[in-house]
C-alpha cells in the first residue's frame, strides 16, 4: 500500500515541480490526484477530504519565497500538513 502512495504522489509531484509558475488549475489537477492516490490506500474519505482542503488553503495563500520553485512549495506545504496529520513534530530515532 504504501509504496503504491509513494510512488503515485512522487509521479504528482514531479508533474508540479516541472512547472515555472503554478496556477489554481494546476493545483486543483494536482490535489484530484492525491485525493485519489489517498483514497486508493484506504485513507478515509473524510480525513483525505480535510487534508486536502487544508493543502490547498495554504497553497493559494501563501507567498511563493524566492529561492524555490512554485512546485516546490507546493510538495513544502504537502509535507507539513502530512506532518501535522501523523501527529505533529519528527520525533528523533
Amino acid at each position: 500500500m504504501f509504496p503504491q502512495l509513494s510512488d503515485k504522489l512522487q509521479e504528482i509531484f514531479k508533474e508540479l515541480r516541472g512547472h515555472g509558475t503554478i496556477s489554481e488549475s494546476n493545483i486543483d489537477a494536482a490535489l484530484r490526484h492525491v485525493r485519489l492516490a489517498l483514497l486508493e490506500a484506504d485513507v478515509d474519505f473524510q480525513v483525505a477530504k480535510k487534508f486536502i482542503a487544508r493543502i490547498k488553503e495554504k497553497a493559494l495563500g501563501e507567498t511563493v519565497l524566492r529561492s524555490i520553485t512554485p512546485g516546490q512549495q507546493i510538495v513544502k506545504i504537502f509535507h507539513d500538513e502530512l506532518s501535522v496529520l501523523l501527529g505533529g513534530d519528527a520525533a528523533p530515532l
